[in-house]
């Protein structure tokens, strides 16, 4: 089974995720094993997240993954680096509790 292209979405007003491109029609997509993004900390962009992740990760807000989520209004989706997947996937989950 082929791994999922790991990507960064940027919608039109729900946010900025993180997560395995399930798929695409048109500006709608599917994401599996997706975070949102709320805040990052070490990268000064999208662009630099996709690529080279985060350097300060305790200061990022990244909560818990969830199984499968479906964006409407997707303006930008980046493929994302290996490096950058670690990154993104060890910022420690933050929470509200």
């Amino acid at each position: 089974m082929l791994e999922k292209k790991y990507v960064i979405v940027r919608t039109y007003s729900a946010g900025v995720f993180a997560g395995e491109l399930e798929s695409r029609n048109g500006q709608e997509i599917i994401l599996t094993n997706a975070r949102r993004l709320w805040y990052w900390d070490g990268a000064s962009s999208l662009s630099e997240l996709a690529m080279h992740g985060v350097s300060k990760p305790l200061n990022c807000k990244f909560p818990c993954e969830v199984d499968r989520i479906e964006l409407l209004q997707v303006i930008e989706i980046l493929d994302v680096t290996e490096k950058a997947k670690k990154s993104i996937k060890g910022v420690p989950i933050w929470t509200q509790h």
